[in-house]
């Protein structure tokens, strides 16, 4: 298999770039670092593309090796043939390959391994022939009755032929590859209620959709719903439809043994090949449906971990709950913890006046911005209470409902416990409520990030797999942004490219023994940072206020050179900001990209990089996103009103629609079909989590606390005069 030619015509990339990335890969380079500074080997492709690139070489290496795995097996049972060698090569996928080999796999004992220890093999062979058109089959059978082997009359001898005939069929790879394409293509999933119980699965009680067009997510809710054995599910196939197949393959009439041959077929199917290819479709359903969550959950993810930060704000957390009472944090703009309490504004203390007079001592204190309170248990008193005391404040106090998922299983874990070692959980959790509005990235990196709940069924899925995805998730959207090498902790230093937890721990080491960083190479003295591991993770560190103005940006210092004559070329300087350096891309578009490109020895996308960097240094690509929404007051679900136009914050963009905060405390969701007027295969065409949009309410169930949002435009009402 040429694999750069089938990577190049299945990600339509030209081949050299291919070729590029495969190299650049192997040679242990990391998916950020060729992102962002290989960008004239690659075409420029993105880290989406190269993670994918990646994935799908990894798979067919695995393809390439267990062929030649199944070849070599083949061959030491001295039964390969050149047709069978080639066909095996032309495998284009893992079951083709394993098909092909099916009828050489050791096999256990089976109906068909008794028979043909039993002798009977040259009997199935005269059956399958059918070239007989006289006699009688216990005239064929009668050679091989033999007591001492365990066949006693003709029809046991018979009977243990078809099962060698059954098997024989069932391991017949061209059979098994039209059977599943159309079990695919025409089977239907099928599921009933396993018991007379009420549950989320109703509608999966009587239920059946073609498994060709079966989504996603209703794949996972029938897997769970089977699990927690609500439903019996199977695939429904028409039974003659699949044995025409069979009889097209093996049938010849009018033999005598042709109607053994018919019987050995229908016993295939119904005993060996239907079980066998229902567990390898509802196998690839679900891997179908795992990739599409997990690719939903990273494309949640990324937008939540680079949501823009509230920065230069005093920001006191707020950890709702009841019987135990609130847990408050007060951070600086730096995070810093200043000071913690409790208080019992909510039932059952309900101790309302005692909650505002000490919120309102630590607001004056530290002169607190901005409230940021969890959206877990107590989370509405708790808004309620903020909204309350904030009207009573005289100088202005905003507030925002944060996504607290996870903030638990963070401040129970180790490392809290090593960040805030004389703090409780409770204290930390508040404390994580807090940062998680100062800078969501440095925060929510602390967290594993299946528990940060912008996805469907992520417990259910593969682990290994989830953690691969969200993993390089979370370390594209770190070194996109950066991260600065003075303060940042070790374990958001972990995700920055070519750096593991011992080297992370080895900068903060000599960060704490040296003092600050004062240049990027200054790096290359901390203990088994190697030169290849300072290529990978220069560019993505940040010094500000260091020696070199360029350590402070993206650019690599590979490229310092190329930036020192770039600037050069039209007298320009960092250090004097009126020197005209916010006019650098259009100076340099005036004289050509290409030839200052070529004066500065850099390709046309380094090029482009480096004046984008050099007209804003210390640049974060999060300041250009809208900034969160803060409010002042508080609605409830009883407000709501259909027609009601309002804006909110997008929490979760899933297969069937979006959730939106509309400032409630209940999500309202926006069906795909109402997101917009024209057809969208999938939500996240049109929105992603942390967009602010606008909404009109089309529906408010209270009991059921269901809101239903439109986001299409609305019409102007009909005015006749």
């Amino acid at each position: 298999m040429d694999i750069m030619a089938l990577l190049s015509a299945e990600f339509k990339l030209r081949p050299e770039h291919v070729k590029n990335i495969v190299s650049l890969i192997d040679d242990g380079n990391t998916i950020p670092f060729i992102a962002r500074y290989r960008k004239e080997m690659t075409g420029s492709v993105d880290d989406q593309v190269l993670r994918e690139l990646n994935d799908r070489l990894l798979y067919i290496r695995n393809l390439e090796k267990r062929k030649a795995e199944i070849k070599e097996s083949i061959a030491a049972q001295d039964k390969m043939t050149d047709e069978l060698s080639k066909a095996i090569d032309n495998a284009v996928t893992l079951a083709e390959a394993e098909d092909l080999y099916r009828p050489y796999r050791p096999k256990r004992r089976t109906r068909a391994t008794i028979a043909r220890e039993k002798g009977l093999d040259p009997l199935a062979v005269l059956l399958m022939a059918q070239n007989i058109r006289r006699g009688t089959l216990q005239e064929l059978a009668a050679p091989f009755v033999n007591e001492e082997k365990g066949v006693s009359s003709c029809e046991e001898a018979l009977a243990g032929a078809g099962d060698i005939l059954a098997e024989d069929i069932s391991d017949d790879a061209e059979c098994r590859k039209r059977l599943r394409v159309l079990m695919l293509r025409e089977g239907r999933l099928a599921s009933k209620a396993a018991k007379n119980e009420k549950s989320v699965y109703e509608m999966y009680y009587d239920f059946a959709e073609l498994v060709s067009k079966i989504p996603s997510h209703r794949i996972l809710a029938i897997n769970r719903g089977e699990k927690e054995e609500f439903l019996k599910t199977k695939i429904e196939l028409n039974e003659d439809s699949a044995i025409s197949i069979l009889y097209d393959r093996f049938i010849i009439n009018g033999s005598i043994t042709t109607e053994s041959v018919k019987a050995a077929a229908q016993d295939a199917w119904k005993r060996l090949i239907e079980p066998s290819l229902e567990r390898e479709v509802r196998n690839e359903l679900t891997d179908r449906a795992s990739e599409q969550a997990i690719r939903m959950f990273a494309l949640n993810l990324k937008p939540l971990l680079l949501q823009p930060p509230v920065r230069n704000k005093v920001i006191l957390g707020l950890d709702p709950a009841y019987r135990t009472g609130c847990k408050i944090a007060v951070v600086s703009e730096t995070g810093k913890p200043l000071d913690t309490t409790v208080i019992y504004p909510t039932p059952p203390q309900n101790k309302i006046e005692e909650a505002k007079k000490e919120l309102k001592q630590l607001i004056k204190k530290y002169n607190v911005d901005v409230i940021s309170i969890g959206n877990g248990t107590a989370s509405k008193e708790s808004e309620i209470f903020v909204a309350g005391l904030i009207s009573e404040l005289d100088h202005p106090v905003r507030y925002m409902v944060v996504n607290e998922a996870g903030a638990s299983v963070y401040s129970a874990s180790k490392l809290a416990a090593e960040e805030f070692p004389d703090y409780d959980v409770t204290q930390r959790s508040a404390v994580s409520i807090a940062r998680r509005l100062l800078d969501p990235l440095a925060e929510l990196v602390k967290i594993d990030p299946k528990a940060i709940g912008v996805g469907q069924y992520q417990h259910d899925m593969p682990p290994a797999r989830l953690d691969s995805a969200l993993g390089g998730v979370v370390e594209d959207c770190v070194n996109s942004v950066g991260v600065d090498l003075n303060t940042a902790s070790t374990h958001l230093l972990t995700y920055i490219a070519g750096l593991n937890m011992s080297v992370a721990k080895n900068i903060v080491a000599y960060r704490d023994e040296n003092g600050n960083f004062k240049s990027r190479p200054e790096l290359k003295k901390v203990a088994k940072l190697g030169p290849k591991a300072y290529e990978q993770c220069a560019g993505f560190l940040r010094i500000p206020g260091g020696k070199n103005i360029l350590d402070n940006t993206s650019v690599h210092p590979e490229s310092y050179e190329a930036s020192e004559k770039l600037l050069k070329l039209f007298s320009l300087s960092l250090k004097d900001k009126n020197s005209g350096i916010e006019n650098l891309a259009l100076l340099v578009k005036e004289a050509g990209e290409e030839k200052v490109a070529a004066a500065c020895g850099v390709g046309l996308p380094t090029l482009r990089d480096i004046v984008k960097e050099l007209q804003k240094p210390g640049r974060d690509l999060r300041d250009e996103l809208p900034p969160p929404m803060l409010r002042t007051d508080i609605m409830d679900l009883g407000d709501l009103m259909a027609g009601m136009e309002l804006t909110g914050t997008v929490r979760n963009v899933i297969d069937f629609g979006v959730f939106v905060d509309i400032g409630v405390h209940q999500d309202g969701l926006v069906h795909i079909s109402e997101l917009c007027d024209r057809y969208i295969r999938h939500p996240s065409e049109v929105v992603k989590v942390g967009d602010i949009v606008k909404v009109s309410v089309l529906s408010v169930d209270p009991v059921k606390k269901r809101i239903a949002l439109s986001m299409k435009k609305q019409k102007e009402p009909n005015v006749t005069l």
